[in-house]
């Protein structure tokens, strides 16, 4: 692809949103905003979906579906873990059996770990607001 200043803008746009959302504080913002905004649309689908009584199975099969593809793309893979110079893989035999897991030395320092990134983590927090919304939904028509 050419190098063109439409090309440049949305490459510097997407490097500064980044930059912006490496703060934690503000990632932290950005997951919150999507949990919320999940429970507002969980609200809305339910009232939209509701009113007209046509859609109800297509709608909440949809919603199963996009549900179980975010958890799907969340659970996948297991958050990676840093391992630190020195650490072994050791062999313990206890009266229980057999265990096998890293010796680490006791100075070694294990600092928080960033496993996944932000839109996976506001796509999961979305799902949570989703369920939980649909959940208060489900119990304020069930009253």
């Amino acid at each position: 692809m050419q190098r063109t200043r439409l090309n440049t803008l949305f490459d510097q746009i997407i490097l500064r949103f980044r930059q912006w959302v490496f703060n934690p504080w503000r990632r932290l913002s950005v997951i919150v905003i999507s949990l919320l905004f999940g429970n507002f649309f969980a609200t809305a689908v339910s009232a939209t979906a509701g009113q007209t009584a046509k859609l109800d199975v297509t709608i909440s099969a949809s919603l199963v579906l996009f549900v179980e593809l975010i958890s799907w793309l969340y659970y996948r893979f297991a958050p990676r873990q840093p391992r630190e110079q020195g650490t072994q893989i050791v062999n313990i035999t206890t009266g229980q059996g057999a265990i096998r897991g890293p010796v680490r030395p006791v100075d070694a320092e294990i600092g928080p770990v960033r496993s996944r990134s932000t839109l996976a983590e506001s796509l999961n927090a979305f799902k949570l607001g989703l369920t939980y919304g649909l959940f208060v939904e489900a119990f304020k028509l069930g009253s």
